[in-house]
């Protein structure tokens, strides 16, 4: 069998029969982004994003670990291999002076039932400074942040005139809408705000894209029983890196 570089998104989704998250990592194929197939295995390569270069990769173990050497021989070590847990797992323990770099969660939603909450709207560019300092104080780690290249829109929700709770359409793929920076100020919590902002953000993703995703620390129980009441799937993956 012969590695072949996918340059074709329709090529990659039915390498890998449309699988959202590897789907999501070849970004469009835009941006410097690439994949390749071997077998019964796909590699997606997506620089930047969620603020990492990321490398998906879906399959079978001896086809993905030919895979995952390839693109990193390509690409340089910057890049990220991750994907469903334990195929992640076998495939770094099989390439040498790459280790586990974390485990983490991705849900994804391909329907969304219930009426979108009418008090939730867009936010204008003006608001980007209210939405930094919510983001300082509230989720300070949030990977999407105003101004930050793939970070597309924002939607939030205020109470008594004040932003009390965001969420952001960041890095999305031409068929995968990501759902991120999602983050309630702290006076306003426990009111089901960050559910309603999700929940609406969650329906323009899908009207727009066709699918939304997210990526949610394992540890963050209360952001995972909020995706799932909103209806989000989810998936236990491991991402690892190359080392110095």
């Amino acid at each position: 069998m012969t590695i072949r570089e996918l340059r074709d998104v329709r090529q990659v989704r039915q390498a890998c029969g449309d699988d959202d998250l590897l789907v999501w990592a070849a970004q469009g194929l835009r941006g410097g982004a690439r994949a390749w197939a071997l077998g019964d295995a796909v590699v997606a390569a997506g620089p930047g994003a969620s603020r990492r270069d990321r490398l998906g990769v879906w399959g079978g173990v001896s086809c993905a670990v030919e895979l995952v050497g390839h693109a990193l021989a390509e690409l340089g070590p910057s890049f990220r291999p991750f994907g469903e847990r334990e195929l992640v797992r076998e495939v770094t323990a099989k390439l040498d002076g790459v280790e586990p770099a974390g485990e983490f969660s991705w849900m994804s939603l391909h329907t969304l039932e219930g009426a979108s909450p009418d008090e939730v709207g867009w936010l204008e560019p003006a608001a980007d400074a209210e939405i930094a300092a919510l983001l300082a104080s509230a989720a300070p780690e949030s990977y999407a942040v105003p101004g930050i290249a793939g970070v597309s829109r924002w939607a939030g929700v205020r109470v008594e005139g004040r932003l009390a709770a965001v969420a952001a359409d960041a890095w999305s793929a031409p068929t995968v809408g990501l759902l991120a920076g999602v983050a309630t100020r702290a006076p306003f919590r426990g009111r089901g705000l960050a559910e309603r902002v999700c929940r609406w953000v969650s329906r323009e993703l899908l009207a727009a894209y066709g699918r939304a995703a997210l990526m949610v620390d394992d540890g963050n129980a209360a952001a995972i029983t909020v995706y799932e009441r909103i209806g989000y799937r989810r998936r236990r993956v491991m991402a690892s890196h190359v080392t110095p």
